[in-house]
Parts: C-alpha cells; structure tokens; sequence
C-alpha cells in the first residue's frame, strides 16, 4: 500500500514536527516500533468513525482508490492534514490511532540516556520453542536478520515473532538488575545477561556484543506473559529495567565474557 504508508509517513512528520523515516514493511507496524524507540506509541482508538478529539490524532481512511492516512483534529474532528483528499471525497474513517507517550515523565529526545559504558556478557541462553524453560550455553552463533542459532526467535517460534518486525532478534538484560530483585536469570526469558553496561542506554543505537554487531531497537519491557512464565508482581520492578530488544545487523559467534559496548 505505497499511498497510505507515504501518507502515514507525511501525517506522522506533521505531528512530530520532524521527519519520519520511509516505512520497511507494513507501515503501521514498522511505525509502531520505530516510535517505540523515542518513548512514543500508537494507540488504538476504538470507534475512530466516530471519535472526537480537541488535538490531533491519524485516522486510516478508506476511498474509491484504496485507502489513505489523514490528521484529524477537534470535537466534532475534521481534517488537519489529508495529503490523499480522501476525506473530502467521501472516504470512511476505518481505524484511528492516538500519538502518545509511553511515559510521561521521560523525554522524546534520548529518554533512556546516551551513557552505557562498556560491560560484558555474564550468561547466554537459549530455548527452542515458546515457553520452553532456557537453557544456558558458553557460546553460539549469532544469525543476522534472525536471532541465536537455536533459540526459538530465530526459528520464528517466539511468543512475539513477527514478520517483518524489528527488535525480535535478540534479547539482552542486565545481571545487576535480576540480581537485586532475586530473579533467576533463566526466568528473565531474555537471551543475553550483561554487567556493567547500561542497555537502556543502547535503544536506537548500534552496538557489539564481542565481534557481532547489534542495534537496539527498544526496551524489553515486562508484561503479563512474563509473570505467568516467571511470578507474579514482576511488572513493576521491571518497568524500564526489563532489558533490551535488539537486531543481530552483522553475525558471528558471541561467549561469555564477550565485551558489550556501543559502536
């Protein structure tokens, strides 16, 4: 749908004041996760043919000719920006997202920080299906584009694969922060624990864990999923401190005791 991800694209910019990068794979999703690196996210608006609005909001509008992405604006909402004009050519409002951030209290710019430091790898661990407990290895080879040979996001059999998403290849966590509040690193379900470097501060940037090189995509944060697997109560110790979700851009083999550093 070239039309409505250029459009999506154009509205996007218009509310962020800034460019918004060309869209890889389907729009809405590609856009969800890049704005998820700049502590923003879409939300679902349900009844958007009829929601109204005193800010701006992106409606996804569907014409004669396909469908369209238009800003809306106001209580009763008309459009603020329609680069298409399919609202005016009596195209109907189909679903409806509200810009927002995922926590008030950080900033747009750098919300988790730019200081990582320089750290090492404490553990690796794999599993080979969704759910299945992990298991940990000395070492394992880093697939680009896919994941750790073995594990099940690399086989597309994660709780969270998805085609074409970012951040599904790797997942990484701090030891200090299980280690404080007394969570087993395997039930953490991320894939590589670190000491002595600070992920958050890796989301939106690239990095090497030994000669395999990485970019971070956004936090891994906890969820209900996380809990049942785990225990309960974990969703607020963890919130901002879960780790990081990450891209494998160049492969190799990663060990234990590798360093993790920014690029």
């Amino acid at each position: 749908m070239p039309g409505f991800a250029d459009e999506l694209r154009e509205c996007l910019g218009e509310i962020l004041g800034a460019p918004a990068p060309e869209p890889e794979g389907e729009p809405v999703l590609f856009f969800k996760q890049w704005l998820g690196e700049r502590n923003l996210g879409l939300v679902p608006i349900e009844g958007a043919a009829s929601f109204s609005w005193p800010g701006q909001w992106l409606a996804r509008v569907r014409a004669a000719d396909g469908e369209h992405a238009v800003v809306m604006f106001g209580s009763p909402s008309g459009p603020w920006l329609d680069p298409g004009h399919a609202y005016g050519d009596g195209g109907a409002i189909v679903a409806g997202w509200l810009l927002a951030p995922l926590d008030l209290h950080l900033p747009t710019e750098t919300p988790y920080g730019r200081e990582a430091g320089v750290g090492s790898v404490a553990s690796l661990l794999i599993a080979p299906e969704a759910e299945a407990p992990l298991v940990a290895v000395d070492d394992a080879v880093a697939l680009a584009g896919r994941g750790l040979e073995g594990d099940r996001y690399a086989s597309s059999r994660g709780t969270f694969s998805t085609p074409g998403g970012r951040g599904y290849d790797l997942t990484l966590v701090e030891a200090e922060v299980l280690d404080e509040i007394g969570l087993p690193w395997e039930q953490a379900r991320r894939n590589v624990v670190t000491r002595g470097v600070a992920l958050n501060a890796l989301v939106g940037r690239r990095f090497r864990v030994g000669a395999v090189e990485c970019v971070g995509r956004r936090l891994a944060e906890p969820c209900a999923h996380l809990e049942r697997l785990a225990r309960p109560g974990l969703l607020r110790p963890l919130v901002h401190r879960g780790g990081l979700r990450a891209d494998i851009v160049v492969g190799g083999v990663v060990r234990v005791g590798d360093e993790v550093a920014p690029l």
